[in-house]
């Protein structure tokens, strides 16, 4: 007798995902033509009209019938021997309806009705989890009520184990009908032939010893199933009481103790998904998420596929502030077009899937072996980047940008090679990395005092300005948001920028730091200058001649950086070494238009030591009323020399 090949694994049923719900829905379908079959036949024997009547009677194709092709076969060959026996059936109506009717009344009471009592209290258990999980997901973060939360964590837990238990009994119901329907499909017919033999002596030449050893195999093979059925059950409830015996942590909420993986490529789970319903009404449903290669898929319940949700390649994801929730992170696709709003029910889940989703975007599963991919990048990045919150002294010990014994360790133009450079050339392996520009209170202090004046981001000035402003031939300013700065080796290349901007990006994923404050960028033609928008309060400030090197990224085209030459006395020189720092900004507009403005301010401050350079540089650019360079000019769109892009100033 071949074994059975398909049953629910007990295992899955705490996880009760939509693909266990989907092979569930398969045995509930078998359950439920086997019902109708039972029916049908149990109607049948009950008329005794004769042994064509059992002919009338189709063997369906269970939706699990792989495995019973021995049981249908057998079938088949009863139904010759009965018409063969037609003629002696009319007076064993009796004895056939003891043989025949009674096992077939037993099965469909008994078994039957188990199964549709237990199918009645899994859905109850599932609705009540719903909904406790619905009222989990509603506590507010900003407001946490320790004694509320504890109680509906508590709900939750006792709510997934009355579930757990229903599922447990359910599928083992399932999975011992698998064998159950077996036999009640052989014992009417065996009854039924036997009674047959012992009845009609009339009969004996048809008993042949063939028929005697098709029977005997019969009996045998009822037998093995029956014993299939026994040691399954044992195993079954072996494994129902392991899985049981769990700690309640289980079933708890928010209560991981593995540490968070990093490194996953592929992500599957239960999460909240926001949905409009209204103008200004929003829904949450829960939904099964999972990743399939570079796409994010969702799979309701009841569907026996899921359907693709968003292509993750070079999408972003950062945390987000949601409805008073927790554990709220948000998808947008490259284009920003798309985006969607999700909630993990625990911490891990929620880092997990957004070290997930940024592992996708950088499409390291395209590679050959994508998990060491992913295993190397982040543990490169963990020793390479040493995130800090603030302006800080370099600790002792850590590498010197300066490596070699040069000035500055720049390589002299002529001399470089045609050969990319190597990051460790561009930056120091270790070097810390700022991710925020903290004003220092005594210089907030010193320009709030009386007779200090605040920066105007605009190039308004008032009548007791310094001259030193109204000589300005070029003010411009820029929505930008500040990722990052950290110090580099070199000041006369692109790469380090690049490289730079690599390294930050790299630093904000594996630290999950997310947020960024809007500034404003102010380039004149002396110097760049990073404006608060809200106080005016110059934040930093550099000289134009110590920007030594400005880029935007060749791909994403809102990043842009630039590198600022300083001096290092740490060594007592007394000129001081050179020194250079790489600052990276995400800009609302394109970042070659930044470059752009960066560029001219330096050219006219080339200009400015020639009047004739200058002139000729005034006549061939536009000028405002008050003599300064126009940069923008929206409503009669391009102008000459690249000078009039749109949009070359941010809304800001």
């Amino acid at each position: 007798m071949p074994a059975v090949h398909h049953k629910l694994l007990l295992e899955e049923a705490l996880q009760d995902s939509p693909q266990t719900r989907s092979l569930l829905s398969v045995f509930e379908e078998d359950a439920g033509m086997l019902t109708t079959y039972t029916n049908q036949l149990l109607q049948s024997l009950q008329r005794v009209f004769g042994a064509q009547v059992l002919n009338e009677t189709q063997t369906d194709n269970f939706a699990l019938g792989k495995g019973d092709e021995e049981v249908i076969t057998t079938l088949q060959s009863f139904a010759k021997t009965v018409g063969e026996l037609n003629s002696l059936h009319s007076e064993l109506a009796n004895q056939m309806a003891d043989s025949m009717v009674f096992p077939l009344i037993q099965f469909r009471e008994k078994d039957l009705t188990e199964i549709s009592t237990l199918k009645e209290i899994f859905g109850i258990a599932t609705d009540e989890h719903e909904a406790a999980m619905v009222k989990y997901s509603r506590l507010p973060k900003k407001r946490e009520n320790e004694k509320l939360k504890s109680d509906m964590v508590k709900e939750v837990a006792y709510t997934r184990r009355k579930q757990h238990q229903a599922s447990l009994q359910y599928y083992c119901a399932l999975n011992a009908l698998q064998y159950r329907k077996r036999v009640a499909m052989l014992e009417p017919m065996l009854g039924y032939t036997q009674a047959q033999i012992s009845f009609f002596k009339k009969g004996i030449e048809l008993v042949s010893k063939k028929m005697d050893c098709f029977l005997a195999s019969v009996s045998t093979m009822t037998q093995n199933i029956q014993a299939q059925l026994d040691a399954e059950a044992e195993t079954m409830r072996m494994a129902q009481r392991e899985l049981l015996s769990v700690e309640d942590t289980v079933y708890m909420p928010d209560k991981d103790t593995e540490p968070v993986n990093r490194t996953l490529i592929q992500k599957a789970g239960y999460l909240n998904i926001r949905n409009k319903t209204g103008l200004v009404t929003t829904a949450w449903d829960r939904l099964y998420f999972f990743t399939q290669g570079g796409n994010l898929m969702c799979q309701p319940r009841g569907a026996v596929a899921g359907g693709m949700v968003l292509d993750l390649d070079n999408s972003s994801v950062m945390a987000v502030e949601c409805e008073d929730r927790r554990y709220c992170f948000q998808i947008t696709s490259p284009s920003g077009k798309t985006s969607m709003i999700l909630q993990a029910e625990s911490k891990r889940e929620y880092e997990e899937w957004i070290c997930t989703v940024n592992n996708i975007s950088r499409q390291i599963y395209l590679t050959d072996n994508p998990e060491a991919v992913a295993i190397r990048l982040n543990q490169t990045a963990i020793q390479a980047v040493t995130p800090i919150t603030s302006f800080e002294k370099r600790p002792e010990g850590s590498p010197n940008p300066d490596r070699s014994a040069k000035p500055g360790g720049v390589l002299a133009g002529g001399s470089q090679t045609g050969a990319a450079p190597e990051p460790e050339d561009l930056i120091a392996p270790g070097t810390p990395i700022q991710f925020d520009i903290m004003l220092p209170a005594s210089e907030f202090l010193d320009q709030n005092r009386a007779g200090g004046r605040r920066t105007n981001p605009f190039g308004e000035t008032d009548d007791d300005c310094s001259t030193e402003s109204d000589d300005s031939l070029l003010q411009q300013v820029f929505a930008v948001r500040f990722l990052g700065s950290m110090a580099v080796r070199c000041g006369n290349n692109q790469e380090v920028i690049y490289e730079a901007m690599r390294q930050v990006l790299a630093a904000r994923a594996i630290h999950n730091i997310f947020k960024t404050t809007e500034s404003h960028l102010m380039v004149t033609s002396s110097s760049l200058s990073l404006i608060d928008p809200q106080t005016q309060v110059t934040r930093i400030s550099f000289q134009l001649r110590e920007v030594c090197q400005f880029a935007a990224h060749q791909e994403n085209g809102r990043l842009m950086g630039f590198v600022v030459e300083g001096r290092d006395w740490s060594d007592g020189d007394e000129e001081g070494e050179p020194s250079f720092s790489a600052f990276v900004f995400e800009s609302n507009t394109e970042g070659e238009k930044i470059c752009y403005t960066i560029s001219l301010a330096k050219d006219i401050t080339e200009a400015k030591k020639d009047p004739e350079a200058l002139a000729q540089l005034m006549k061939n650019m536009p000028l405002t009323n008050d003599g300064k360079f126009l940069l923008l000019e929206p409503e009669e769109g391009d102008t000459t020399n690249g000078a009039g892009q749109e949009d070359l100033e941010s809304e800001a």
